[in-house]
């Protein structure tokens, strides 16, 4: 036994080393990401917490259309044809400059129907030239060093620009000025100092080449991942706009608390998404075995259920161990013990149809799931808005969207994979 798991260590050795590198980055992240969640969520009041939250998830949302989605050719051209970043990189920058105007747009349209009443037009200008601009920004630099693999350096940055986020949130918490306004400030600063050290010191030196003729030629996929960016998001962040439109701002907050937490076990699970996309497009037949995918499945789902259940006995042993507007949540995280499994292995599914180039059966899966569960927890809490009653049925809801993930998925996988570069 000792001699087969060498001779398998020795036959994956970078494979491992990378995901080590991503792994540690992103255990530094939990880390900070886990600090910087208790002071902005026990600084702001639970309703502007929920605000906030929300404001962040239209922000993501809106930020997968900067450069009509041309990070997606950019990203494989830095996996596979690494001498053609530069050219690339240029297409990008004109692209987020030319998608300026409708994002612009989406923005005001986003304000005008659901932050109005709630929020000033500075405030959420703020959260929006953060997420859109400035994190999108260090995402996109992040994305190009995985593609060069340099993981090590692009897990560095995710620390250091999620590290500035919160010296941020710790700073917000020692002052008197404890508004939500203030926070939206803060949070801008925090965000454009992380772009400036992605640009200035972790970004590859290339020289910008603008060829027009290469990017006309990835077009289709580059709307298309942007189109499926967008969809991902709505099923994963729109729900959190829906129950602040429906439950309103307190109710929102909490839900918003139970998400993030559920978020974190979602960390080490990506840096494996990452390495998995880059061996499939180099390697299409890697997962073409149902043993293979199915055990890669199982191994999802434990690790984010092991990771919830640690959370939901720390917080059950220690209630205040998360800060005293989290403690309000600690009882209720043992109810959805089963959705970040669920929500994770959507987006494990999001990224197999990536990986094979089927960005538009990508696009509709993620179209059916996102409308799907808006439906469902609008019609859940309209039936009731107490925690205790609405809280266990996100199981029930997010089981069936990982139902409805699964087979369409797995039946597009039947076909070989489409190369896209």
């Amino acid at each position: 036994m000792p001699h087969r798991v060498k001779a398998l260590y020795l036959r994956h050795q970078a494979l491992i080393h990378a995901y080590l590198s991503m792994t540690g980055g992103s255990a530094g992240r939990l880390v900070l990401s886990l600090v910087y969640f208790i002071a902005v969520a026990n600084t702001l009041v639970i309703a502007d917490f929920g605000l906030f939250a929300t404001a962040s998830a239209a922000g993501i949302m809106i930020s997968r259309v900067l450069a009509f989605g041309f990070m997606s050719p950019l990203y494989r051209v830095a996996t596979v044809k690494p001498l053609l970043v530069g050219t690339y990189s240029a297409g990008f920058l004109v692209g987020a400059v030319l998608s300026l105007p409708l994002i612009a747009i989406i923005c005001a349209l986003t304000f005008l129907a659901l932050f109005s009443r709630d929020m000033t037009a500075s405030a959420f200008s703020a959260f929006m030239l953060a997420e859109i601009i400035c994190w999108r920004g260090l995402e996109t630099a992040v994305i190009v060093l995985n593609g060069l693999g340099r993981f090590g350096r692009g897990a560095l940055l995710v620390v250091i620009g999620t590290a500035i986020r919160t010296g941020a949130a710790l700073l917000f918490t020692f002052l008197s000025w404890k508004t939500l306004e203030a926070w939206s400030y803060f949070y801008l600063a925090a965000n454009a100092l992380g772009l400036v050290v992605a640009l200035l010191w972790f970004y590859p030196r290339v020289r910008l080449r603008w060829k027009p003729r290469l990017y006309f030629r990835r077009w289709s996929d580059s709307v298309s991942v942007a189109g499926a960016e967008v969809l991902f998001y709505i099923q994963s962040e729109f729900d959190k706009i829906a129950v602040l439109a429906i439950g309103g701002p307190a109710v929102s907050g909490l839900y918003a608390i139970l998400m993030r937490l559920a978020d974190l076990t979602a960390l080490p699970v990506r840096s494996f998404n990452t390495l998995l996309v880059q061996r499939i497009m180099r390697t299409p037949e890697a997962i073409a075995r149902w043993r293979i995918r199915l055990s890669i499945e199982l191994l999802v789902a434990l690790a984010s259920l092991a990771a919830m259940a640690a959370m939901a006995l720390y917080l059950w042993i220690f209630p205040n161990g998360l800060g005293r507007n989290v403690s309000a949540a600690a009882p209720i995280i043992a109810m959805i013990l089963l959705v970040p499994s669920f929500r994770n292995l959507i987006e494990y599914h999001s990224e197999l149809l990536y990986a094979t180039g089927r960005t538009v059966r990508r696009m509709l899966n993620l179209l059916i799931a996102g409308v799907v569960k808006v439906a469902l927890l609008v019609l859940l809490l309209r039936t009731t808005t107490d925690v205790t009653a609405w809280a266990p049925s996100l199981n029930a809801i997010f089981f069936a969207l990982y139902a409805l993930s699964f087979v369409p998925t797995y039946t597009a996988l039947r076909k070989p994979a489409e190369r896209v570069i």
